[in-house]
């Protein structure tokens, strides 16, 4: 059997028991001090907020930074640019483990900023629903992102549902535009993403246009609204200013699973997930500089 050394900054954890404990009694005995500590350490701020949080659970309002503005795309990928353009942001692995591809953060930023200036040319502007429904590519990320730098909203399908459990998704968040592929592949065998697109979105008027990113080069039927990807952003420049929004803001839906009633659309904002994700990496997956976080989940 085949083992492997564990580095010695991944055998010494990012804090011990008395700076946890300082931590947390920080956090109970002046919460917003401590979150406004933590957001400033972690992100990056276009204009800054009055007050950290405003939570009155009686009413189910809860806002986080309200009033301070950022963008989720600059914080994901703009800001590391001056120090690690050319190290690897997204390594990506195929169906088949032969087939793999790295990406840099310039080149995610610049296919990002094409994808958001594709998006734009289809008329997408802030506060605009997008529903991606994708197989697990590159691609995939590239939309997110793309919908995060213009002040879009995204709503991820997993690529396993149905075109009915697709269509209720795209009809509850009222989506303009749909992004898919031509096929997914898993274990071997083609998922007709394309195909259950079209099926979809016969219900829905709602959707403007259907972006295919092309994958597999499966045949697919091809509609009116369709556009492939590659031609999309064919002629459009690789730089695309990063809108500033409130915090509050809204980044992206996801629905519940439905197995004990009608799909619920779970809004989440963008200030108070993205610290949330932030923190999350370092605090809890200890995160040392130069680590690869392994994902195996579907994005959906």
């Amino acid at each position: 059997m085949k083992t492997y050394p564990i580095a010695k900054s991944n055998r010494t954890p990012w804090c011990d028991e008395s700076t946890y404990q300082a931590m947390y009694t920080e956090s109970i005995n002046d919460s917003d001090a401590f979150w406004a500590k933590q957001a400033k350490l972690f992100l990056d701020w276009d204009k800054d907020w009055a007050q950290a949080s405003n939570v009155d659970y009686s009413k189910g309002q809860i806002e986080w930074f309200k009033g301070g503005e950022l963008n989720v795309a600059y914080n994901c990928i703009d800001r590391h640019l001056s120090e690690r353009a050319d190290q690897v942001a997204i390594i990506w692995e195929g169906d088949n483990p032969d087939v793999s591809e790295s990406v840099t953060y310039q080149q995610l930023h610049d296919k990002v900023a094409k994808f958001a200036n594709g998006l734009k040319k289809l008329g997408v502007k802030k506060g605009d629903r997008v529903c991606i429904y994708m197989p697990m590519i590159l691609e995939a990320s590239y939309a997110m992102l793309a919908c995060a730098r213009i002040g879009a909203i995204h709503s991820v399908v997993f690529g396993g549902f149905s075109p009915e459990a697709l269509k209720d998704r795209i009809l509850d968040s009222e989506c303009k535009i749909v992004i898919t592929a031509d096929e997914g592949v898993r274990g071997g065998k083609a998922i007709p993403l394309k195909a259950n697109v079209d099926k979809a979105i016969g219900a829905c008027d709602c959707v403007d246009a259907v972006i295919v990113v092309e994958h597999t080069k499966g045949d697919v039927h091809w509609g009116i609204k369709d556009v492939w990807y590659h031609e999309l952003v064919s002629d459009v420049p690789a730089d695309c200013p990063c809108e500033s929004y409130d915090a509050e803001t809204p980044l992206f839906i996801l629905y519940t699973s439905g197995s004990t009633g009608k799909p619920k659309g779970v809004l989440h904002t963008s200030g108070g997930y993205l610290l949330y994700a932030a923190m999350t990496h370092k605090y809890t997956f200890d995160y040392q500089d130069g680590d690869v976080y392994w994902c195996t989940a579907d994005v959906g």
